[in-house]
C-alpha cells in the first residue's frame, strides 16, 4: 500500500507539472514589489496594496504583502496605474507603474514605508528586527539576532525561546508539557522521531534563522502534540545570485562547524548546508538508591562514567517554478550521530540495614543513529490570489544501532552483551486545498495519510562464571510495529468588521495499530487497536487601537505515544535499574482554552501575556515500580496512562529598550500540576497536592561603539513534577562578547557559561508508599568558547514569493533524552 502511495505521488507530481494549467491570458500581466520599513530596512508583513487606474479614485485590484513583505497583483491589463501602500502606524505611500502589451509584467522594486510622526517620536532607531515577535497565530524568536546562541546547538537556542524549556537531558517542554511536536522548516524529521535531544545536538545554532511557537494550533494541523508546535526555521536565502556563509566554534565542552550555500537564478533555486558538532569526553558521577519499605531492602549504586559524542546534519533542496502557477520542489536531509559511554559502578544491597551483597560492574554503551528525510511536492496556483492546491510526500528513514556490555564481579550474575538494530520508516502523502470564498472568507481543506513501520531486532549474549558468551534466546527478540493514521480537515476563516477575526475548524483522524513479538518466551501479547478522534478548533481575535490585540481560542489535541514509549524491549544493561516500553498505551487527550493579549509599546518594546486552562485525560508518564528479574529485586521504569490533570497557567513576555543600545527581555511561565492517579496507580502515587511550576529567563544586551555587542541571559526552571515525585530543576547563566567587522559580514566572539559553577548536580526523587528512590548525577558545566561567522556573495532581490511547501507531521509524543526507552533499546 505504502509503495503505491509513493508511486502515485511521483506520477501526480510529474503529470501536474507537465499540464499547461492556469496559463496566463496574453493581454494581462502582473505587478509585484517589496515593502520595506525605512528604519529597520526589514520587510513589512500584511501591508495593504491597492491598485487603481492613473487618475481614478477607486481601486480596481489589490493584495496583502506576505511574511517576506512581497506582494503580487495578477490579471493586470496594459496601462498606467497608481499603487497605494498603507499599513497601520506608517505613512501612506503612492507610486506610479506602467505596463504594456509588449511588457505586461512590472516590478515596482523596493517601496519604502516610513513610520507616522507619532510613532517616530517613540522610536529609537536601531535598524534591527526584535529578537521576539508576537504575530497573529504564533510567537517568533529570531535566533539570528541573538549573539548568545552563536557556537551552540539547537538545544541552546530553544532554551531562549519564550514558553519553551529544555532540561539537562535535552528534553523539550512547552509550557511545562513535553507533549510537543518539533518540526524543521515545517516538516518532521526521522532524527527527532528517534531522539529529540540528540537531533537538537546535531543541528548547529548558527544554522537556525528563527523559531516559531504555536500554542493553539487550528484543525489544519495534525491533532498530535497536546502542548503545541515548535517549528525551527533554518537559514535560507531567497534572493537572486550566489551567497553563503561559514561559521564555527571551539570550546572547552563542545565544538561546532557550519556551512551554507545558496544559488538562486531566475526560476531555479538550489540550497545546500552542512553542520556538525562534537564534544570533548566528560566525566559524570552518579548516585542511585532505591528502598522498598515493605521488605526493608535498600539498593545503592555509585559510579563514574565518561561520555563523548558527535553528530552532523546535511541537507540539499532544489525547486523550480515553471511559471507563476506551477512549481515543484524536492529535498533531502541526511544526519548521523553517535555517543559512547564507558563507566564503572559499585552496587550494594542492604536488608534490614545489614549489608547483604556488594559487587562492582563495568558498563560500555555505544549508540549510533542516523537516517534521511526525502520530500517532494507540487503547488498549483489559480488566477485568484490565495486560491491553490498542493500535493506533497515524504519518506523518513531512521536507524538506531546500540551495542552494550555489562561485566560483573559477582559470579552469580550473568555477564551480558547486546546488539539492538532498529529501523523506522515513515511514509506520508498530503493534499491541501485553499479557496478564498470572498475577500472576508477563506476555506482550507485537505487529507493526509501517515504510514509508520518499525522493526527492532535485539540479540543478547550471556556468560556465567567466565564461560564463553552464548546466544540468550530468553532475552532476544524481533518486534514489529505498524501505526497508520488517516485524516481529513476543514477550516473556515472570517475577517469580520471592526477588527474582528473568526476561525472555526474540524479534523477527523483514524489510527490503526498492529504490533507483534517473534519470541513467545517473553510473554508479549500481540496488539491490534483502532480508534477515531474528532478534533475541533475555534479562535476569535480582535485588533485594538495602538497595536494591541486579543485572541480567545479553544482546541482539542491528542498525543499518541511514539515508539520510544511503545517498544517492549527490556533494557537490562544495569542489573538494578532497568527500563521497558509499553505497547498497550492509549493516547492522551487534552482540551484547552487560552486568552492572549499583546501590545507593541514602540518599535522596540512589546508585551505578550496569556492565561489558559488545560484538561488532560490518560496522561502518559514514566512509572517506576519494584520488580524482580532473574530472581533478584530491581527497579523497573516503564510508561503508563496514569490518570488525568487539570492545569491553570499564565505566561508573560516583555521586551523593552529603556535607552538607546540597551535592551532587556524577560519571560515567565507559571502553571499548576495536580496528579490525579486512577485505578491501580493510586497505590503507586506520591503526594496529591497541587504544585506550582515555573520557567523563567531574563536577558540583556548592550551595543557598544565600534560594533561591539555584550549580552547575557539567565534561565530558572523549577523541578518538573510527576504523579510519583519530581525530576531535576535546571538553571544556567551565560555571557557573550562579540565584535563585527568587514561591514558586518564577519563576527568573532567569546561565550562563557556558568563561570562560577564547575559542575552541576541534577537530582530526581520518587516518594510513594511502596517505593522511595533517589537518582543524582553531576556533570561538568562551566565552559568557555570562541565562535566566528562569515557571510559571502552578492545577491539581488527576487520579488517572486516562495510557495509554502512540504509535509507537516505535527505528531507523536517524544521522549527527548536518554530518560526514555529508545527505539533501539539498550540505551
Amino acid at each position: 500500500m505504502k509503495y503505491l502511495l509513493i508511486a502515485a505521488l511521483l506520477c501526480s507530481t510529474v503529470a501536474f507539472a507537465q499540464m499547461p494549467q492556469g496559463g496566463s491570458p496574453s493581454l494581462t500581466g502582473k505587478i509585484s514589489g517589496l515593502i520595506i520599513d525605512s528604519l529597520t530596512k526589514k520587510p513589512v508583513e500584511y501591508a495593504t496594496v491597492a491598485l487603481s487606474r492613473a487618475g481614478a479614485a477607486k481601486s480596481t485590484n489589490g493584495a496583502l504583502t506576505d511574511n517576506k513583505g512581497t506582494f503580487k497583483i495578477e490579471n493586470v491589463a496594459p496601462g498606467k496605474y497608481k499603487v497605494t501602500v498603507s499599513f497601520m502606524g506608517y505613512q501612506t505611500k503612492v507610486i506610479e507603474v506602467s505596463t504594456s502589451a509588449h511588457k505586461p509584467d512590472a516590478n515596482a522594486g523596493r517601496i519604502i514605508l516610513s513610520p507616522s510622526a507619532n510613532i517616530l517620536q517613540e522610536v529609537a532607531v536601531t535598524g534591527e528586527v526584535p529578537v521576539v515577535e508576537n504575530r497573529v497565530d504564533k510567537v517568533v524568536y529570531n535566533a539570528e539576532k541573538d549573539a548568545t546562541v552563536s557556537g551552540g546547538n539547537a538545544g541552546d537556542v530553544l532554551r531562549k525561546v519564550p514558553m519553551v524549556s529544555v532540561d539537562q537531558d535535552g528534553n523539550v517542554s512547552l509550557r511545562g508539557s513535553q507533549n510537543v511536536r518539533i518540526l524543521v522548516n515545517g516538516k518532521p524529521t526521522g532524527a527527532v522521531a528517534a531522539s529529540t535531544a540528540d537531533a537538537m545536538r546535531m543541528l548547529p545554532a548558527d544554522q537556525i534563522k528563527n523559531v516559531e511557537v504555536i500554542t493553539s494550533p487550528s484543525a489544519k494541523y495534525d491533532a498530535e502534540g497536546t502542548g503545541g508546535i515548535i517549528n525551527i526555521i533554518t537559514k535560507k536565502k531567497e534572493m537572486s545570485g550566489v551567497s553563503g556563509s561559514v561559521s564555527g566554534g571551539l570550546g572547552t565542552r563542545q565544538n561546532n562547524g557550519n556551512a551554507n550555500l545558496n544559488i538562486n537564478k531566475n526560476r531555479l533555486s538550489i540550497t545546500a548546508n552542512f553542520g556538525g558538532n562534537s564534544t570533548w569526553p566528560q566525566t559524570t558521577e552518579t548516585f542511585n538508591s532505591s528502598l522498598t519499605p515493605a521488605d526493608n531492602i535498600l539498593r545503592v549504586q555509585t559510579g563514574t562514567s565518561r561520555t563523548s559524542r558527535y553528530g552532523f546534519r546535511s541537507s540539499g533542496n532544489v525547486s523550480y517554478d515553471f511559471n507563476d502557477y506551477n512549481s515543484i520542489s524536492s529535498g533531502i536531509t541526511v544526519g548521523q550521530g553517535r555517543f559512547k559511554t564507558e563507566g564503572e559502578s559499585l552496587s550494594n544491597r542492604f536488608t534490614n540495614d545489614n549489608l547483604s551483597e556488594a559487587y562492582s560492574f563495568d558498563n560500555l554503551n555505544k549508540t549510533k543513529f542516523g537516517g534521511f528525510d526525502w520530500n517532494a511536492d507540487y503547488v498549483h496556483k489559480f488566477k485568484t490570489q490565495g486560491h491553490e492546491i498542493s500535493l506533497a510526500g515524504q519518506w523518513s528513514h531512521n536507524n538506531n544501532n546500540t551495542d552494550f556490555s555489562s561485566l560483573y564481579s559477582l559470579e552469580s550474575l550473568k555477564d551480558k552483551t547486546g546488539e539492538n538494530d532498529a529501523t523506522n520508516d515513515e511514509y506520508t502523502v498530503q493534499f491541501d486545498y485553499t479557496l478564498p470564498v470572498s475577500k472576508a472568507v477563506k476555506l482550507e481543506t485537505g487529507a493526509k495519510t501517515i504510514l509508520r513501520d518499525i522493526n527492532s531486532t535485539s540479540d543478547f549474549y550471556t556468560s556465567v562464571n567466565n564461560s564463553p558468551f552464548a546466544f540468550d534466546n530468553d532475552l532476544s527478540n524481533v518486534y514489529t510495529y505498524n501505526q497508520d493514521v488517516y485524516s481529513g480537515y476543514a477550516v473556515l476563516s472570517f475577517q469580520l468588521p471592526k477588527g474582528y477575526g473568526l476561525q472555526v475548524g474540524g479534523r477527523l483522524e483514524n489510527t490503526q495499530i498492529e504490533g507483534t513479538s517473534a519470541n513467545p518466551k517473553l510473554g508479549i501479547e500481540p496488539i491490534s487497536n483502532s480508534y477515531t478522534n474528532f478534533i475541533p478548533s475555534f479562535a476569535i481575535s480582535k485588533t485594538l487601537k495602538n497595536f494591541q490585540s486579543l485572541r480567545l481560542s479553544y482546541s482539542k489535541r491528542i498525543q499518541r505515544p511514539s515508539l520510544q514509549y511503545l517498544n517492549p524491549f527490556r533494557d537490562v544493561s544495569n542489573d538494578q535499574f532497568q527500563r521497558q516500553g509499553n505497547p498497550d498505551l492509549s493516547p492522551e487527550v487534552t482540551q484547552s482554552v487560552e486568552l492572549n493579549y499583546s501590545a507593541m509599546l514602540s518599535k522596540t518594546s512589546m508585551i505578550n501575556t496569556s492565561v489558559y486552562f488545560r484538561h488532560t485525560t490518560d496522561i502518559i508518564e514514566s512509572f517506576v515500580k519494584s520488580d524482580t528479574y532473574e530472581g533478584r529485586p530491581v527497579s523497573l521504569t516503564t510508561f503508563n496512562n496514569t490518570g488525568n490533570n487539570n492545569s491553570v497557567g499564565a505566561s508573560f513576555y516583555g521586551s523593552v529598550t529603556p535607552v538607546k543600545n540597551v535592551t532587556f527581555r524577560g519571560n515567565v511561565d507559571v502553571f499548576s500540576y495536580k496528579p490525579n492517579a486512577s485505578g491501580q496507580f493510586e497505590n503507586f502515587a506520591g503526594s496529591r497536592k497541587t504544585y506550582a511550576q515555573y520557567k523563567a529567563f531574563i536577558s540583556g544586551s548592550y551595543t557598544l561603539p565600534q560594533n561591539f555587542v555584550m549580552e547575557t541571559f539567565m534561565i530558572f526552571n523549577s523541578p518538573r513534577r510527576t504523579f510519583q515525585g519530581k525530576n531535576p530543576s535546571f538553571n544556567m547563566w551565560q555571557l557573550s562578547f562579540n565584535k563585527q567587522f568587514l561591514n558586518k559580514k564577519a563576527k568573532i566572539g567569546l561565550n562563557v557559561v556558568d563561570p562560577f559553577n564547575e559542575s552541576k548536580h541534577f537530582k530526581s526523587d520518587i516518594n510513594t508508599a511502596g517505593l522511595v528512590q533517589v537518582q543524582d548525577f553531576s556533570i561538568p558545566f562551566r565552559s568557555f568558547g570562541l565562535n566566528f561567522s562569515y557571510s559571502f556573495g552578492k545577491v539581488n532581490y527576487n520579488p517572486q514569493p516562495k510557495k509554502k511547501r512540504g509535509v507537516n507531521n505535527d505528531d507523536l509524543k517524544q521522549d527527548g533524552g536518554q530518560n526514555g526507552q529508545g527505539v533501539g533499546g539498550g540505551n
